[in-house]
């Protein structure tokens, strides 16, 4: 049979039940150079609808071991790169969080003073890093991060304190941003009785209040890892007992008598993770907003670049979702508190490259569709190789894709399938939302679908006959370079043109490409794209 004949008998056997399914009539081919797609959607009702900060972002506590380098939040380059992904969270935590205290006094002692490249005391929030003082910090950053990549190795951590300039800067640059600030504090303070000593976080809360930071709060960075890092063992109903005695505080609070609260910041579960995330939530479930686990694929340091493409690896994020949302409580949220492709810091050669934008979309699509609430990607700027923003504060591709994503994509997930000749397709990956009302100005009813090609070859997607006579408008991300070599390049091209900023505090302006209607989408190989159809006119979008 040849293959528009097998074609033909999949269309017919799929409108009989009801779907709806549009194919090309094109000549007959004895050799396909193609993969066509033809999709499955229903625009008449919402399947999911996340948080309007969905796709969020982290700072590692790790630029605040030397409080010199919290300067680099006032650089307008980073702060013109974060407000393209408001509105979002912006999480200040991580592993060393775990290892830090509020020292308000420490700016008017001598101790660690002498390399500090401002002046002690100066509270400045408006302003501005000076270009050499720029470069400078990011010259020493680099070394900075040799250390921390030591420390993360050996599993041995220095205490850090951190000063009012510190959260000065943070809340500055959230702000200015147009970012909420969650703030991550010490678990590992601990009384004698083991119980969560409080009194660093209340001296930290009393500073924030005097100064009207509105922020929301988080207590502790994967506990279920404490006994390897610092030789302290929590269970997990105490734990939840720690978020009970914080939120009692906050309560007391006038200004955080309503903030958010988020946790456990758990790891991915299994084995005695999964008893400790049962135990904290069933002392601790009320004291939370959302309860938070952190998710990687694979391990930065014995991963490939296969694992990046595989749909077996992708689909895990189902696997372990499904386990978290099973110990939960119906009706509360659950957030992917901390997220990227591999962890360890990331892989290198891989993490900050074109290739691990395949495993950031598809977690966006698939989280969305989930019942995930907000993902909070490690990191915008931090340690190891999994940033948004590299060193010297130039975008990567996983940036620009997240851009996109704000723009375009809306909360609303709607339900879509995409199906081969010979059935569910593996290698193309697709997702459908309403378009984003909010900072687009398409039409009510607009959808925004977006896929992955994880193969070589091109592929085309066919649209469904009921949204087949709407224009498209097409945003085609690819790597700077062709083939599987373009795959480790950390520059991407949108249409055709390379992305770049116009200057320190002007983004381009992303413009789509035009495509009339009808005409079926094409997808190259190794890209993703985001095809907004302005006239779908879907119910559930209006």
């Amino acid at each position: 049979m040849s293959g528009i004949s097998i074609l033909a008998c999949v269309m017919i056997s799929m409108l009989s039940s009801g779907y709806y399914v549009v194919a090309s009539v094109e000549p007959a081919r004895y050799e396909w150079d193609f993969e066509s797609v033809n999709l499955n959607v229903d625009l008449s009702r919402v399947l999911k609808k996340v948080n309007g900060r969905f796709l969020s972002v982290a700072i590692d506590a790790s630029l605040v071991a030397e409080e010199k380098f919290m300067y680099l939040l006032t650089s307008p380059k980073l702060r013109t790169l974060a407000k393209a992904l408001s509105p979002a969270f912006l999480r200040f935590g991580g592993t060393r969080q775990d290892f830090m205290t509020f020292n308000p006094t420490f700016l008017h002692s001598n101790e660690n003073h002498n390399n500090s490249v401002f002046d002690a005391g100066k509270y400045v929030t408006w302003f501005l890093l000076p270009p050499l003082l720029e470069k400078r910090l990011k010259q020493e950053w680099t070394l900075q991060e040799v250390l921390l990549d030591k420390e993360d190795l050996q599993r041995k951590y220095r205490s850090v304190k951190f000063t009012e300039c510190a959260v000065d800067l943070l809340y500055s640059f959230t702000n200015c941003s147009g970012l909420d600030l969650i703030f991550g504090l010490n678990e590992l303070l601990r009384t004698s009785g083991n119980s969560w000593d409080s009194s660093n976080a209340r001296t930290l809360l009393q500073y924030c209040e005097s100064k009207q930071y509105s922020m929301s709060w988080e207590l502790g960075n994967e506990p279920n890892s404490y006994e390897k890092k610092a030789g302290i063992r929590v269970d997990g109903y105490q734990l939840g007992q720690d978020f009970v005695q914080l939120r009692k505080i906050l309560q007391e609070s006038k200004l955080y008598n309503n903030t958010g609260l988020y946790g456990p910041d758990i790891s991915q579960p299994r084995d005695h993770r999964r008893d400790l995330l049962e135990g904290f939530l069933e002392s601790g479930a009320e004291a939370i907003d959302a309860c938070t686990w952190h998710h990687y694929y694979v391990n930065g340091r014995d991963t490939s670049l296969e694992d990046f493409l595989d749909p077996e690896v992708l689909n895990t994020l189902a696997l372990k979702t499904h386990e978290v949302m099973e110990l939960t409580s119906p009706g509360k949220k659950v957030w992917l508190g901390e997220t990227s492709s591999a962890y360890g810091g990331g892989a290198k050669g891989l993490s900050d490259t074109f290739v691990a934008g395949f495993m950031w979309l598809d977690k966006l699509g698939l989280g969305a569709k989930l019942g995930l609430d907000v993902l909070i990607r490690q990191v915008l700027i931090g340690s190891g190789t999994y940033h948004l923003v590299d060193e010297n504060l130039d975008p990567l591709p996983d940036y620009w894709l997240s851009v996109l994503y704000k723009r375009l994509v809306g909360p609303e997930v709607l339900s879509i399938e995409a199906f081969s000749i010979l059935g569910k397709t593996k290698r193309v990956r697709v997702y459908l939302h309403c378009t984003n009302k909010k900072s687009t100005s398409y039409k009510s009813g607009a959808v925004t679908l977006f896929a992955l090609n994880l193969s070589k070859g091109p592929a085309r997607i066919s649209v469904p006959v009921t949204i087949s006579n709407s224009t498209a408008e097409a945003f085609v991300l690819q790597s700077e370079q062709p083939g599987e070599e373009g795959l480790y390049s950390k520059s991407v091209k949108l249409n055709g043109e390379v992305l770049k900023m116009v200057d320190e505090r002007t983004l381009p302006s992303l413009q789509g490409t035009p495509l009339p209607a009808g005409e079926h989408l094409r997808l190259p190989g190794y890209s993703f794209a985001f095809y907004v159809l302005s006239e779908a006119q879907a119910l559930a979008c209006r």
